[in-house]
């Protein structure tokens, strides 16, 4: 026998990955959109001007499911590439970009910063294609299942950019739920 590990043992240890980043990924993004209180149930959000391709509540829900399970199974595939060159690199921008991108949930729907979360949307894209040339570079498939992430990704920024332009005085119109007194 030439091998290290047989074709089964090598599946075996990425599923082994992927239960743990798939709900790691998906619970941390759930937990950032509930600390945050994002969506349509928003007192602030559901005040503001939407532009007409905004989509409804659910399909933020299902697409961030998806997009976070897909992102789970890219950082896998990645850390099950032991040896490769430019692993490390790959992990470290993959969890800044993710890092980031359990931001914007508070920075948007929490403090109300919808200028700054366009920017910090900017440079979770930024980050994300970056990431996803060095996942190509390891493994293609990787990169792959990063690609919805990077134009869902555009699709926000747009999104948020819109509803900055209809909203110029956004961030004053109700007080941030973190800056309350009681």
């Amino acid at each position: 026998m030439n091998e290290i590990a047989s074709q089964s043992q090598l599946r075996m240890s990425y599923l082994r990955w992927a239960l743990v980043t798939v709900p790691a990924i998906v619970f941390l993004g759930f937990l950032s959109g509930r600390i945050a209180n994002s969506g349509y149930g928003n007192r602030w959000f559901a005040e503001l001007a939407k532009p007409e391709f905004m989509p409804e509540g659910w399909v933020f829900g299902l697409a961030w499911t998806i997009l976070y399970i897909m992102l789970g199974l890219a950082l896998a595939v990645i850390l099950h590439a032991r040896g490769a060159r430019l692993r490390g690199a790959a992990i470290g921008l993959f969890l800044a970009q993710l890092i980031a991108n359990y931001a914007w949930s508070p920075l948007f729907f929490r403090a109300h910063m919808v200028t700054e979360a366009f920017w910090l949307l900017l440079f979770i894209l930024a980050l994300s294609i970056v990431t996803t040339a060095i996942f190509a570079r390891i493994r293609k498939g990787a990169a792959l299942l990063m690609l919805p992430y990077l134009l869902w990704l555009a699709f926000a920024a747009l999104l948020n950019h819109s509803v900055d332009q209809l909203n110029p005085d956004a961030s004053s119109a109700v007080v941030p739920a973190f800056k309350t007194s009681i």
